[in-house]
């Protein structure tokens, strides 16, 4: 799973940098670093990474300012964060997973446990990005549904003026010659059996539109609970 996965590394000191960029690099990801908050920004629109490892305490821009903007951003608010925090305290660790971060680490730190919550996150995402797909093709056949469901509305509307224009019409065959009034007749129960016809099956449609949308909202609903669950982080679990 290590394969091609990208990391951004973002921490003031040098040395915690190094040490992650050679560790995570001899396990196959591939590592970008950033020493800063404002620079984890544009490293992070840049080089787009699988997960982000984010100090708290750093010059310029803090861990959690940083992960508030990230988590604004709806190009990279899908990012995995772990932050790494000498902070223990649990009004610290509550503002961080207040502000978006998906996991935190106190030091000093097991790096054999920080891989585990790496790799956790990896996994987690892995199995968020169909759902994601999904969610955005499940939105388009909602919107197309509700838009023909519109015009379908629109359209039993003109069905209606068509009706009431034939009622108005109707009274004039009395004017007509024997021979036209019953080919006028004729072409009157025409065009009711057509219009009839139109409008059973657009009250059709409509009503099968109708509990499709529903069907979907509660879809919607049911997935839920499931999509929570799948976005605890792996200490919460």
């Amino acid at each position: 799973m290590n394969s091609h996965k990208k990391i951004l590394m973002v921490d003031d000191e040098i040395i915690n940098l190094e040490f992650f960029e050679v560790m995570l690099s001899k396990l196959g990801f591939i590592v970008e670093k950033a020493s800063d908050g404002m620079e984890a920004l544009e490293k992070a629109a840049s080089f787009y990474p699988d997960l982000i490892i984010l100090d708290n305490i750093m010059p310029r821009m803090s861990g959690w300012e940083c992960t508030k903007a990230l988590k604004a951003d709806p190009e990279l608010r899908e990012i995995p964060i772990i932050m790494l925090s000498a902070l223990d305290d649990v009004k610290d660790k509550v503002e961080a997973f207040e502000s978006g971060v998906d996991d935190y680490i106190t030091k000093p730190f097991n790096f054999s446990e920080v891989l585990v919550r790496i790799r956790a996150l990896l996994r987690q995402r892995e199995l968020l990005i169909p759902i994601r797909v999904w969610e955005s093709y499940f939105g388009l056949a909602e919107t197309l549904s509700a838009d023909i469901k519109v015009q379908v509305t629109d359209f039993i509307r003109i069905i209606d003026a068509l009706d009431t224009a034939i009622v108005q019409i109707a009274p004039e065959e009395r004017v007509l010659s024997s021979e036209n009034q019953q080919e006028f007749s004729r072409l009157l129960r025409l065009v009711r059996d057509k219009s009839y016809g139109v409008r059973k099956r657009m009250v059709e449609l409509d009503a099968y539109i109708e509990k499709t949308l529903l069907g979907w909202d509660d879809i919607k609903k049911s997935n839920d609970g499931s999509i929570v669950q799948e976005n605890q982080s792996p200490s919460s679990r």
